[in-house]
Parts: C-alpha cells; sequence; structure tokens
C-alpha cells in the first residue's frame, strides 16, 4: 500500500500527519479564548510559553496574535455598545454602571469566549470589564468619541490590567 499522499510525492504518511500537528485546532482556540480572560495584549513569548504544543514558525505565531485582535475587537465593540446603551438610558453617574456575572454584558462576552459555560471566569475579568466599560461611558460623555482616534486611550489604559495567566494553561493536555 502507497503511504504517501497526491500532496507530498516524497513524504512519507508518517511527516505528513506530524505536519498537522504543528498546526493550529480548534482546541488551541478554545484555549486561547479562555486566555482572553486573562490577558487581552499576551506577547508572543507569552503564546509561546501557553502553547508548548504547537511548533512555532511566522504563521502561527501570526494566527494567535490575530485571534487575540479578534477577541479584542468583539469585546471593545461590545463596550461601546453598553456604554453607549448606558447613556441613552440616562445613566448620568459612571458609578450606577457595574458588570456583575448575571449583567448582559458579561453574559454577552461569557457566550463569546466560554460558549461551553465550563470555566469558571475568574473575578479580575469581570474588574477589567467594568474599569472598560467606564472608560468608554467617561469617553463617550466627554464626546471624545468625534476624535477618529478616540479609543487609543482607552486602550493605553485596559493593556495595563492584563494578568498573568494560571500555570495550568501551559500544560499541553489543558482542556
Amino acid at each position: 500500500m502507497d503511504r504517501t499522499s497526491p500532496d507530498s510525492v516524497d513524504l512519507p504518511w508518517e511527516a505528513i500527519t506530524m505536519r498537522s500537528k504543528e498546526g493550529l485546532t480548534p482546541s488551541h482556540l478554545k484555549k486561547a479564548k479562555l486566555m482572553f480572560f486573562y490577558t487581552r495584549y499576551p506577547s508572543s513569548n507569552v503564546l509561546k510559553t501557553f502553547f508548548p504544543d504547537v511548533k512555532f514558525n511566522r504563521c502561527i505565531t501570526s494566527q494567535l496574535i490575530k485571534w487575540f485582535s479578534n477577541f479584542r475587537e468583539f469585546y471593545y465593540i461590545q463596550m461601546e455598545k453598553f456604554a453607549r446603551q448606558a447613556i441613552v438610558d440616562g445613566i448620568s453617574d459612571v458609578k450606577d454602571i457595574t458588570v456583575s456575572r448575571d449583567s448582559e454584558l458579561f453574559r454577552a462576552l461569557n457566550m463569546h469566549y466560554n460558549k461551553a459555560n465550563d470555566f469558571h471566569v475568574p473575578d479580575r475579568f469581570l474588574e477589567v470589564a467594568e474599569i472598560t466599560l467606564h472608560e468608554f461611558y467617561n469617553a463617550i460623555s466627554a464626546t471624545k468619541d468625534s476624535d477618529p482616534s478616540w479609543k487609543k486611550a482607552i486602550y493605553k489604559v485596559i493593556c495595563k490590567l492584563d494578568s498573568d495567566v494560571p500555570e495550568e494553561f501551559k500544560t499541553s493536555s489543558y482542556l
């Protein structure tokens, strides 16, 4: 029996199956989403530490960084949406805006990053989400959103609020 595929005529079947382990899987995506509860801006070194079963190259690193960029985009879209809704609802004091486990904002974020709801989201994430929501609310209330780069100031605040990802995420068998 021929153990080569037409795509790689000179490579034995074992080399082909080994190559597939170098890529990212749905389990890697789930792990990355759960890591987002701790870190919104992971460095490439952090990513390499927490994905020990992945053979990193430029493409893999770019893909992981892109995933986190997409996670942030969803997160910030939700924050802006909920901040604008708070203003429309007539909330005049930022202290009246909270993020709790039973809030609509938390449910939206949890459903996106923890769809199976099988992971206990850390309390610190709720704190960071509330800080982010306050930052958006304050900026929009002060009409800073008329400046095309108004969100950059918020990003600078939030990037400093990352937490350490728990050690158990480092194992390749996590998840």
